[in-house]
């Protein structure tokens, strides 16, 4: 005959935990004389024991102590499989992020972090200004630049030199009259109005900065810059992000003078790490770019 008194293992796993009648009573909501009768009905079709009875209290009988750890360790697998299979338990997070640099870095390695954190909904949200993350709904953001920002707060993530980069008649041109003349014939291309880094970039390179509107050419999108600069449309600063594009000679570097400070950060509102998904990623994130963790 199959074992039939599952309800009362359930009250038996309570009561040993508990290690009082009473307190199992109070917990399920039953008098200690129902928990008691039911254990004796448990003992009965068991064939053994589970508890000594004394008068100040109960302990376990040595195979009531196997029983236990059995039953305990069984209620707890129950627990982690319906955790897995209930939609409710699936958490989602949010990463606010540009395209260009959710393909050219983030998309080979997320794999890695589903597998890992299978409780984890990730959500890319691909964004061109990630300076404005108020009601995004954005749990962490990555953002370009040197890491001045005040709105946030902010942590390292990827070491990234800036250069400016051509296509091939920008680089000519550089080779030909120098890069302080090419300058002057060249439109600078920026991702915003308020942008500093060619002022940034200029003063490293010791050259005056004194660009006209005509000069300028604003495209927030990095991958439609990268391939305006490849289109001829101007010149932008870029970073190793660009690689492929400089060793298929798609696009050349016009002077080895490089913005060092500058490179990707971690943007999050104070307060973003009590939430454990949000550092378990930024942790996860850091850990595989060879950064350290949080």
């Amino acid at each position: 005959m199959r074992f039939q008194y599952y309800d009362n293992l359930r009250i038996f796993n309570l009561a040993a935990e508990q290690n009082s009648f009473s307190a199992a009573a109070a917990a399920l909501n039953m008098t200690k004389g129902a928990v008691s009768y039911q254990i004796k009905t448990l003992e009965a079709e068991l064939g053994f024991a589970l508890f000594y009875r004394h008068p100040n209290g109960i302990s376990l009988t040595a195979k009531g102590k196997e029983l236990l750890a059995t039953v305990h360790s069984a209620f707890m697998e129950v627990e982690r499989k319906i955790s897995k299979l209930s939609d409710v338990n699936m958490r989602t997070l949010t990463i606010g992020v540009t395209s260009y640099f959710a393909s050219r870095c983030l998309s080979p390695i997320l794999m890695k972090f589903m597998v890992s954190y299978p409780d984890i909904q990730l959500r890319l949200q691909t964004m061109i200004d990630l300076n404005k993350l108020d009601g995004q709904g954005v749990d962490l953001a990555i953002r370009w630049g040197c890491g001045d920002w005040r709105d946030m707060s902010i942590e390292p993530l990827i070491p990234c030199p800036t250069f400016p980069t051509g296509n091939r008649f920008a680089y000519d041109l550089v080779q030909n009259i120098g890069i302080k003349k090419a300058l002057s014939q060249l439109t600078l291309l920026r991702d915003r109005d308020d942008s500093d880094a060619w002022s940034h970039w200029h003063k490293i390179a010791k050259l005056d900065f004194i660009p006209s509107d005509s000069e300028m050419l604003i495209i927030p999108d990095p991958n439609v810059r990268v391939q305006a600069v490849i289109d001829g449309q101007g010149i932008a600063l870029n970073d190793a992000l660009i690689q492929d594009e400089l060793d298929n000679e798609r696009l050349f570097r016009l002077s080895y003078k490089a913005l060092d400070n500058y490179g990707y950060f971690l943007a999050f509102q104070p307060g973003a790490y009590s939430n454990p998904d949000v550092e378990a990623f930024a942790t996860w994130l850091k850990s595989e770019l060879h950064l350290g963790v949080h």
